[in-house]
């Protein structure tokens, strides 16, 4: 892969609009050699159209792709070669079987047939469907057809993988196998993921898009995520001792450390304290050495984070009250306030 460039994927200030709908409206992204990346945004939000044009089978209004280093508009067979693409319905011919539908498939890649039988018992391998290589395709499970769809999508050895919901309809035993058949590309291929699965996207992904009415509203790693759009890591502390002193040994410790709450201590002494930081950093360790030294016995000691669909909500949500009117925004609107940005 070594003519393969660093930059895989590059999007700037994508349009496509049907009629009067804007469905894509100023994307602009990059995606790395060997990085996976999930897109999100709720129903509407363009990741069907954003994807069908990075792949060349819609073409936008405006704004460029390149895949490799060679546009999308104007070098769409070319671009092609470089693209293993698995849409949300997978759609698979019923009566063919499994061995024969890659078959088919690497020989409309192009592939040399040397090359391509041993590169079908590779995939069949990675993909766990050695057991299914002679089974017809429509007698398959859900499971197995998405894997199938993942097997033709890789067979090739493309430097881009774009899947469009791989994980929809499954059940939590196969969503974990296609988790981790996605998850064993990171390095080889540059993945990017549609999914409305959150905690997948979380599992899976080292950075994330999160797209709202055709605009990035967010973007990065999920600790990034959490960190731009809510600011603070909670942590959840069990412990007897003084309270009165509490919150400078904390501050003593970390600057931004916080006593964001604290119980009634019960019979035992012990009382629930929730801790809040503007420090990315683990704290536990530190927590558990220094609170003792000073005379404190911890019982218990959790670190809390909002969670990918927490992050999800606030952008969104972000984006939209964004687009509100200064009016709609301080009357007749009862929804809480926005986490601290």
């Amino acid at each position: 892969m070594a003519d393969i460039p660093d930059i895989t994927i590059e999007v700037s200030r994508l349009v496509k609009t049907y009629g009067s709908l804007t469905a894509v409206n100023g994307l602009s992204f990059t995606v790395k050699r060997g990085e996976i990346v999930g897109l999100l945004g709720p129903n509407g939000a363009g990741k069907s159209t954003t994807m069908r044009i990075l792949t060349g089978y819609l073409p936008a209004n405006s704004g460029s792709v390149h895949i490799c280093g060679h546009p999308v508009a104007s070098q769409p067979e070319l671009t092609k070669r470089h693209i293993g693409y698995m849409p949300e319905n997978n759609p698979l011919p019923e009566d063919m079987r499994v061995s024969e539908y890659l078959w088919f498939r690497g020989r409309l890649k192009e592939m040399p047939r040397a090359r391509l039988r041993s590169r079908i018992d590779e995939v069949l391998e990675l993909c766990d469907l050695k057991r299914n290589r002679h089974r017809i395709l429509g007698r398959l499970s859900k499971g197995n057809k998405q894997r199938v769809g993942i097997a033709e999508a890789i067979l090739a050895e493309p430097a881009v993988i774009i899947m469009d919901e791989p994980t929809i309809g499954l059940d939590p035993h196969q969503i974990i196998i296609v988790r981790d058949l996605i998850a064993s590309l990171r390095g080889r291929m540059s993945v990017i993921i549609s999914s409305h699965i959150l905690p997948e996207i979380e599992a899976t992904c080292d950075r994330v898009l999160i797209i709202n009415s055709g605009r990035i509203v967010a973007q990065g790693s999920p600790a990034e995520l959490r960190h731009e759009i809510f600011g603070h890591t909670s942590y959840r502390l069990e412990l007897a001792g003084d309270p009165a002193v509490l919150a400078a040994h904390l501050t003593a410790l970390e600057p931004t450390l916080k006593v964001a709450t604290l119980g009634d201590c019960g019979p035992d002494g012990f009382c629930t304290a929730t801790l809040m930081t503007e420090a990315e950093a683990d704290l536990g360790e530190k927590l558990l050495r220094t609170l003792p030294a000073h005379g404190y016995r911890i019982r218990s000691l959790g670190r809390t984070q909002p969670s990918l669909e927490d992050v999800f909500l606030a952008a969104t949500r972000r984006s939209w009250d964004a687009r509100l009117p200064d009016k709609k925004k301080t009357h007749g609107d009862n929804r809480a306030p926005l986490p601290k940005l």
